[in-house]
């Protein structure tokens, strides 16, 4: 049986592999604002789970980022790191 510790991180993980589903389902389909409500439902999830983990055991590392998505899905719309400011 897991540990609390460990169950919390269970839990991020789960969370976080749900936002990088959506994240790639909304690369094709920026429209659908049922999943970007439910991105930003699981990004609300993430950070309340992230603060309550932080409390009990001190910070944790992250590598994803907590901003708002919007309709239409855009992120995809500017150059790519590879393709500079032009």
């Amino acid at each position: 049986m897991l540990d609390e510790k460990q169950e919390m991180l269970k839990k991020i993980s789960a969370v976080d592999f749900s936002i990088h589903d959506i994240n790639l389902f909304l690369d094709s389909h920026p429209q659908n604002i049922k999943a970007i409500e439910l991105l930003n439902s699981y990004r609300k999830e993430r950070s309340d789970l992230i603060n309550d983990y932080e409390q009990k055991y001190g910070d944790y590392i992250t590598h994803v980022g907590d901003v708002k998505a919007k309709v239409p899905w855009s992120w995809i719309d500017g150059p790519w790191p590879w393709e500079g400011d032009e």
